[in-house]
């Protein structure tokens, strides 16, 4: 089944995975294509309301300067989901000079056909199952809902195809993470999950210098992910609905995760219960009582997080995060022992790909899977820290209804 819809929808719009145990087994802009060329107009797309996280760094020139093509070759990529945050396509990959989408895919029919107008491509499929069926396709990016990830990368994966994914890496059973990582190593293709805090201004620097050597061992970290929810948001099934916040961590998790290529290896989490309706456990199909969930992890270095995940605190909102190490921190800049820096900007777009939202990750993100094929090497979030994002939240929240009791994390590596 493709559910391809508000799947990574408006909530996702912000930004978006899993429930269950612990045990380890167990675009258009600088080529000359218009938004209007494709029936959606500027006025049109400013009309349209605002969904967190969303909003667009500006693009210009600068961001292509010293890009240099790989490989002429295309690669021919399948697309799967255009929810009410219109996902599928927002990472670019139909402006990237290296790209040819041959088909896309959505269970509603409009979604369907709009996606493939902006995307522009000839090709739809009524479910992801029917798309994979289509020989041409070498990658396919799943935004289908979250409890589907998982399911769907399998799928793509056992057709010998390449693999994006929408964040979450799983949704529920942690056998799916032993299972996905195995399929990863068997086969030897690609997976990469497009979790937007890695190419953060921010967290881009922040790994760069820890790389080389600015931070030492990192000491703590925080990062936070708040997304004032006091709304049910539509999603495909209501899987959103009263979502457990620990089960959505990835944005948050990546400050450190992201930074210092390290994982969690334990963990104490609370949690606050909520005064929104959906979020009362007899209101949700999780039973989860928790609005907020505060995480305390121990980190491969020995060093402390704390990971915040809040959907019913209004306020200030969007992913952040800040890191102190032996040798220096960053909160907004560097200060510490290092007197040399390495190159802090962001790599250099294809021409015609835009920064996008979250922070102007989105491109990045695109940019850096097709290239991870085209020079056959590991896509910056492989499969393994994909899975050490993701699962740490769902142990996390393990953790939040023993009130707090520590939990080991399981840990993968690939």
């Amino acid at each position: 089944m493709n559910s391809a819809q508000n799947s990574n929808s408006r909530y996702h719009a912000v930004m978006a995975n899993a429930a269950g145990c612990i045990d380890r087994r167990a675009f258009l802009q600088a080529m000359g294509v218009g938004a209007a060329a494709w029936g959606v107009s500027a006025t049109a797309r400013a009309a349209e309301p605002a969904i967190q996280g969303f909003e667009r760094a500006a693009t210009t020139s600068e961001v292509s300067k010293g890009w240099q093509p790989v490989s002429d070759r295309k690669i021919r990529v399948g697309i799967a989901g255009y929810g009410v945050c219109k996902f599928g396509a927002e990472f670019g990959f139909q402006n990237h000079p290296n790209v040819e989408i041959v088909a896309v895919t959505d269970l509603f029919p409009d979604r369907c056909a709009e996606l493939a107008k902006v995307c522009r491509c000839a090709k739809t499929y009524p479910s992801f199952e029917e798309m994979l069926k289509d020989s041409r396709l070498e990658a396919v990016f799943v935004a289908t809902d979250a409890p589907s990830h998982s399911r769907h990368c399998l799928e793509a994966l056992k057709r010998g195809l390449h693999v994006a994914t929408a964040v979450p890496a799983l949704f529920g059973d942690l056998e799916d993470a032993e299972t996905l990582l195995e399929a990863v190593k068997t086969t030897g293709l690609k997976y990469m999950m497009f979790e937007t805090s890695f190419f953060h201004e921010d967290l881009y620097a922040m790994r760069q210098i820890y790389q080389a050597g600015g931070f030492g061992k990192l000491v703590y970290s925080e990062g936070e992910y708040y997304h004032y929810m006091d709304q049910p948001i539509p999603s495909y099934k209501n899987w959103r609905v009263g979502l457990p916040p620990q089960y959505y961590p990835t944005h948050s998790n990546a400050y450190y995760i992201g930074a210092s290529g390290g994982s969690f290896t334990e963990v104490s989490c609370q949690g606050m219960p909520s005064v929104i309706a959906e979020m009362q456990p007899a209101n949700n199909a999780y039973k989860n009582p928790f609005g907020t969930e505060i995480a305390l992890f121990r980190t491969s270095e020995g060093g402390m997080s704390r990971m915040a995940v809040s959907w019913d605190t209004p306020g200030y909102g969007g992913e952040m995060g800040r890191i102190r190490g032996q040798k220096g921190s960053y909160y907004g800049k560097y200060e510490g022992l290092a007197k040399e820096l390495p190159g802090l900007v962001r790599p250099p777009l294809p021409p015609g790909v835009e920064m996008g939202g979250h922070g102007g990750s989105h491109g990045y993100l695109m940019s850096e899977f097709i290239a991870s094929i085209l020079q056959n090497r590991k896509p910056l979030v492989d499969v393994a820290t994909a899975l050490n994002l993701t699962v740490a939240g769902v142990v996390a929240h393990q953790s939040a209804l023993k009130d707090g009791e520590t939990l080991k994390i399981p840990q993968f590596r690939i």
